[in-house]
């Protein structure tokens, strides 16, 4: 179970990464608010490094949730892009 939270950590951090460079070199929200949500993404998954994820189980559900509709609004707006 550590491997797989230790790969997920790592790639939200890499599309973070990637989301906030995409952003500075093309100014596209797009992909700056994908790595917002993947941020959101590996705040859960780094929770569970420190035993926090059954404790504060809710606020894990709210942060994911908010990850999850990030990622529908960032992707509603790129399809809606005239």
């Amino acid at each position: 179970m550590i491997g797989i939270n230790v790969m997920n950590v790592i790639l939200c951090v890499l599309i973070l990464v990637l989301g906030v460079g995409a952003y500075q070199k093309d100014k596209n929200k797009v992909a700056l608010y994908v790595g917002i949500a993947f941020a959101l993404f590996g705040i859960s998954h780094i929770a569970w490094f420190f035993g926090l994820e059954q404790a504060w189980s809710t606020l894990f559900i709210i942060i994911r949730t908010l990850g999850y509709l990030l990622v529908v609004f960032a992707l509603l707006k790129s399809v809606t892009k005239a």
